[in-house]
């Protein structure tokens, strides 16, 4: 028994050691993009993150950083480093829980094991662990500073917890285990919330211990326990304690005349008692399982309390403080994620429900003299009661989810969706597409790392894609061998020990599929969101690991020797997570990215000093953060979140400085964008400005609630519009002139006043704010539009936008017919070849997903073409030769394989004279655009991919007639052309 122990703790050790050197050598050397930056700016200086925040991982990511020692460019590193180590030892955790589990699966008491026993156990663990290790999804949180790797390792020793517990027999030490789990899944509520959905399941570990002739009905009632206990947490504890606080303060301060706090502090003293007698009580009365229970709420209270972080440090308002939960009412908000979506899940409207009322919600409050104002009231609409459905699944009308909804279901424009459309989008898209084709991306094959790819099935050999596929980096194929030993794993754990399947079984379900149902899925996402389900993937390798066991049995037939029966199944076992690294290593490999750092610097480099940038979404923003508040680059750009714009508490903090940049200027004051005021400004003509209104009158009349821009709404209430579809600026014209923001060549376009054409739209009150920043900021500081926005997003101000770099300058001059804004070549030219960088973006070694080949490489290429292409209408040939150049050289087609945009870069390397390089990269584009359209004609496919495809050879093909390369012209034109019929043919067949 000692030598099996020694021997399994060196082989836990061993995992956790392959682990840690596999995340080491391929994490990202610096912020990932998505959440990273934002966490690792986070935790650097401990500051608020999105909610409903993350505050132990920041707080052992800030002392992570420390080992930076202060080098900036190494913090990121070292919070990494975080997730590297907190997911080696989930592997660790994983090996032990599987020999636990292994143990029982023997058949025998383990004082009658022999060495080949305890070799098999040891295998099942090590080859579960393994594939873990390796599998695709967890692989990628292992190695980002994200919140999943740390989620992950709780659940894992949460689990491991849990099962120990079950083999210990003294009541004493039992108990101190349950204490202890307890603390563990308290502690992990300041990680992420994720691996309480386990609850449920190891209720049943805690009944089959405690009733060893279990049955459906007492299984069921331990089950519902579990959920009871889940839902004491996830809604009693983490919103609802602070929720009830909330209230005893408003009551103290509003009622009895308290000064703020004193109602929070006599809530605590009096809860905290109560907890205290309720121990003590129990202790004297030796009610061992109440004792047991307090003890256990009062270790999960424990872990709970590192949220006090949260509001201690948004109480000192730093840089980053979203959602501003200074105060026990807004960390309730916080907690519950107000700011985001409510999600129906049992019963609620369909996306074509229209409500039919709006009636007054839970209050919002605000302090002021002393007291708890009611600003305003949260909305609570009705609909008519036929537009309800149990467990709607297809409920959002968010722009272009109801026409995804339509053409995922069939729906006819106008058609009310069923329980058949309800259950079928379920099924297809959120079970399907968003949780089956992830585990299949894990277990059985991946057809490539685009975004929306599928699996890749063992017969679907190298043959069956094109180039465009098969030399993707994401292309695995693992001929479902890895499912196949979990499908063994399950097989033998049925044969073995039905309860823990019963368990495993309900962990897989818990973290897979009723976590799909929960989250309820919209049509659409930003991104694939494979890495949530990481935990059922978990269970999975449990069942891999199992499945030498089953392997083991099945060999008894032919192989009569134990040892060898072991040997010959660990070894073809082995093969599983040892394939797995050798396809998933070159697409995990992050070791030498380094652009979305340089991406957010280019950003930055192309904005004049003390500016004002907008930006638009996650990748938009927060690697910005992480460069500001990390590296210290630009501290003195003000970058202001589109998303955010419409929220007070990031209204406020715009009004004050941060880092070098001073506070915005607005006209409007705080009460004018108080929570609940303007948040929607309809628009709604007045024949007597039709034809324009004066922007800055108009702002005033909006302070002044003016009733004649006032209508009113539904609930009663009365709201400013938008009276005009145009607006005009007045501009001190001498003074822009002398500021020299204006080119010379421009300075003829400069006049006393600026007007656009806003449109014939509603405005929400984030427009309003860029608005009036606009207004107020009378040119005293540059004001920048970051070009990933998209033209949606800057207010119909393209015409008096000029081209920079990566970001578009708002200047008093309009070039007409500019629909994307105007190039300055100058500072142009200045800023993509000087100020900016591609690090290893042209090295074959370093992998780069879709992220990285999406909006970073789009802004690049497009800046490029833009500067190119004006600079060879200004007849400037010689510097579009460099910058056409410069673009082929940092961004290599070997690299970043060439796309739509690059077809733009052949005919200008005809205009600069580079007629062999504009040959060559014609024919790579269109050797690859005729290669992808045969397969996809061959397979049904069709969508963006096509279209693009077809593009590139269109333009490839006119740009070469337009060089006078009649030849290479004609025969992209006839590919495109025999594409072209066949994709119509293939329309007018179905």
């Amino acid at each position: 028994m000692m030598h099996f122990k020694r021997w399994n703790n060196i082989a836990g050790w061993s995992m956790f050691a392959i682990a840690f050197i596999t995340y080491a050598l391929t994490m990202e050397r610096t912020a990932s993009f998505w959440d990273c930056g934002e966490f690792i700016a986070c935790a650097f200086k401990l500051q608020v993150p999105h909610p409903p925040g993350s505050p132990l991982f920041l707080l052992i990511g800030r002392i992570f950083s420390l080992l930076a020692f202060g080098n900036l460019t190494k913090v990121a590193y070292w919070v990494n480093m975080v997730s590297v180590l907190s997911s080696a030892f989930t592997i660790l955790f994983l090996y032990w829980t599987i020999t636990l589990l292994a143990r029982k699966l023997i058949g025998k008491a383990e004082l009658d094991w022999n060495k080949t026993d305890g070799m098999l156990v040891i295998a099942c663990g090590v080859i579960g662990a393994l594939a873990y290790t390796w599998s695709d999804s967890f692989w990628f949180s292992a190695v980002e500073a994200e919140v999943y790797a740390l989620s992950s390792f709780f659940t894992a020793i949460v689990i491991w917890a849990v099962f120990k517990w079950e083999s210990i027999s003294d009541p004493a030490t039992e108990n101190r285990w349950l204490i202890f789990t307890a603390y563990l899944v308290g502690i992990s509520i300041g990680v992420h919330l994720l691996n309480l959905v386990a609850i449920p399941a190891l209720a049943l570990v805690y009944y089959f211990k405690k009733y060893p002739k279990p049955t459906v009905f007492g299984g069921t009632v331990a089950f519902l326990s579990g959920l009871i206990i889940l839902g004491i947490i996830n809604s009693g504890i983490i919103p609802g304690l602070p929720e009830i606080a909330g209230k005893f303060e408003i009551f103290f301060v509003n009622t009895l005349g308290f000064p703020y706090t004193w109602g929070i502090v006599f809530f605590i003293v009096l809860f905290l008692g109560t907890l205290v007698w309720g121990i003590r009580y129990s202790q004297r009365a030796e009610k061992v399982l109440l004792n047991t229970a307090l003890l256990s709420f009062a270790f999960v209270l424990v872990g709970y309390s590192s949220y006090i972080m949260v509001l201690v440090r948004s109480e000192y308002n730093p840089p980053i403080n979203e959602n501003d939960p200074s105060n026990v009412l807004r960390f309730v908000s916080y907690l519950k994620r107000e700011q985001y979506e409510n999600r129906p899940l049992l019963y609620g409207p369909t996306f074509i429900s229209n409500p039919i009322s709006q009636k007054r919600g839970a209050p919002i409050y605000r302090k002021q003299d002393g007291k708890y104002v009611i600003t305003d009231y949260r909305p609570e609409y009705e609909y008519e009661p036929t537009a309800h459905m149990l467990l709607p699944r297809m409920y959002s009308s968010q722009p272009g989810h109801p026409e995804l909804y339509r053409q995922m279901t069939g729906l006819a424009e106008g058609q009310k969706p069923g329980m058949k459309h309800n259950l079928s989008f379920m099924f297809s898209h959120q079970i399907g597409h968003m949780y089956w084709r992830y585990f299949l991306w894990n277990f059985v094959g991946r057809e490539s790392d685009r975004e929306g790819a599928g699996t890749l099935l063992p017969w679907q050999l190298a043959g069956s894609f094109p180039s465009s596929v098969t030399q993707n980096r994401g292309h695995n194929n693992f001929y479902m061998l890895p499912f196949l030993l979990g499908l063994a794993g399950i097989v033998g754990m049925y044969s073995r020990r039905k309860k823990d399947l019963v368990v495993t079984g309900l962990l897989f379900i818990l973290t897979g599929v009723a976590l799909v149902i929960y989250l309820n899925s919209p049509p659409s996402e930003p991104r694939e969101r494979d890495y949530i389900y990481v935990g059922s993937y978990y269970i999975f390798c449990m069942w891999i690991g199992f499945g030498v066991l089953t392997i083991a049995g099945g060999l008894r037939k032919i192989i009569k020797t134990e040892n060898m029966q072991v040997a010959f199944a660990t070894t073809l076992s082995l093969c599983v997570p040892v394939m797995m690294v050798a396809k998933g290593w070159d697409n995990q490999d992050r070791s030498n990215r380094y652009h979305s750092v340089d991406f957010a610097r280019n950003i930055l480099s192309g904005c004049a000093p003390n500016a004002i940038l907008f930006t638009g979404g996650d990748n938009d923003t927060f690697p910005l953060w992480y460069v500001q508040e990390v590296e210290g680059f630009r501290k003195d750009v003000r970058v202001c979140v589109q998303t955010f714009l419409g929220t007070d508490w990031y209204i406020r903090q715009l009004k004050r400085k941060i880092n070098d940049s001073d506070a915005l200027p607005f006209s409007l004051d705080t009460d004018a964008y108080a929570s609940g005021k303007n948040e929607f400004v309809p628009f709604y003509e007045i024949p007597s400005v039709k034809n324009g209104i004066n922007l800055k009158e108009y702002l005033e009349l909006i302070r002044q609630e003016n009733k004649a821009i006032q209508v009113p709404l539904t609930s009663g209430d009365m709201t400013a519009i938008l009276p005009s579809p145009i607006l005009f600026l007045p501009v001190d014209s001498a003074r822009v002139k002398k500021s020299n923001i204006v080119k010379n060549d421009l300075l003829p376009y400069l006049g006393d006043s600026m007007s656009w054409n806003i449109g014939e739209k509603n405005l929400y009150k984030g427009d309003l704010v860029m608005l009036d920043i606009i207004a107020s900021n009378d040119w005293k500081r540059p004001i920048y539009f970051s070009s990933t926005m998209g033209t949606s997003h800057n207010l119909g101000l393209q015409e008096y936008l000029q081209l920079e770099g990566y970001v578009y300058r708002l200047l008093p001059v309009r070039v007409e017919g500019a629909a994307d804004g105007y190039v300055n070549t100058d500072v142009m030219y200045d800023n993509m070849m000087n100020k900016m960088s591609w690090r290893e973006m042209n090295n074959p070694k370093t992998y780069y997903d879709d992220t990285y080949l999406g909006a970073p490489v789009a802004s690049a290429r497009i800046a490029f073409l833009r500067l190119a292409g004006q600079l060879i209408a200004e007849k400037r040939l010689n510097e579009a030769r460099n910058v056409v150049n410069r673009a082929m050289t940092v961004m290599p087609d070997d690299t970043i394989p060439f796309d739509q945009f690059s077809a733009g870069f052949v005919g200008m390397l005809f205009d600069v004279g580079e007629d062999k390089k504009a040959l060559d990269s014609a024919k790579t584009m269109a050797i690859r655009a005729d290669e992808n359209l045969t397969w996809a004609k061959e397979n049904g496919v069709k969508g963006r991919d096509v279209n693009v495809d077809l593009y590139i050879l269109q333009t490839i093909a006119r740009e070469c007639r337009n060089a006078k390369q009649v030849d290479a012209a004609d025969r992209y034109d006839s590919i495109f052309e025999k594409h072209l019929v066949a994709f119509n043919m293939n329309s007018r067949e179905n």
